[in-house]
């Protein structure tokens, strides 16, 4: 079944945007971040005892399953958006911004780099093994909290999810057709038809016929 495809985008500098990053089970861009220590990277000065994590916070042109009561649709930002949102999330000051789930908000938790992948093959995610493309946002945070670190350690939280507001528009919109009702005129001409004489098309008329009798 066809979904449609929602693009959202910053229209409101001063309302729109990131507004906290959630550390989640089940991230939405479905990347999960890597828990550094030194037994996982190179770079010695990352370890454990920093309690670093990093990992893709938003990818551009990632189709996002969404669902609003029956509605089911994808959203998706372009490039330009996810390095708005990037820029505009620091400057509004949210880097301690941080909640649990989307349910609680959590104390401790700091971005503390931030960038946007320009150049896949030389960017300093490679160091990290992300497989991060062009126009992906890396964001690496401290976990100043022990139990969320020992929920990162225990792999409770996987990843992260962004929590923001923005505009959207539809990019992609699938029209839901109507099943065709059966006249009475049809119906009773397929009814002369010999069952052996029977194309398929004419065997699944019959099909529905019968499915909206007893509908």
């Amino acid at each position: 079944m066809k979904v449609d495809t929602i693009e959202l985008f910053i229209e409101d500098f001063a309302q729109d945007g990131i507004k906290a990053i959630s550390f989640v089970n089940d991230p939405a861009i479905e990347e999960n971040w890597v828990a550094l220590n030194k037994q996982e990277v190179a770079f010695k000065s990352i370890d454990e005892d920093k309690r670093l994590v990093i990992g893709i916070a938003l990818k551009p042109d990632f189709s996002i399953p969404r669902i609003k009561g029956d509605y089911k649709f994808n959203v998706i930002f372009s490039k330009e958006t996810v390095k708005q949102s990037s820029h505009l999330y620091l400057k509004q000051l949210n880097n301690n911004q941080a909640t649990l789930e989307h349910e609680e908000k959590a104390v401790g938790l700091s971005v503390v780099e931030s960038w946007i992948v320009e150049d896949p093959k030389n960017d300093k995610s490679n160091i990290y093994n992300l497989k991060a493309s062009e126009g992906d946002w890396v964001v690496m945070m401290s976990v100043d909290n022990d139990e969320v670190w020992k929920k990162v350690k225990d792999g409770t939280f996987l990843g992260y999810s962004i929590e923001g507001s923005f505009a959207d528009r539809v990019i992609e919109a699938h029209k839901i057709e109507e099943p065709k009702m059966m006249t009475e005129e049809r119906a009773a001409e397929l009814l002369q038809i010999p069952s052996e004489d029977l194309t398929e098309e004419q065997a699944q008329e019959i099909v529905d016929l019968i499915t909206q009798t007893l509908i």
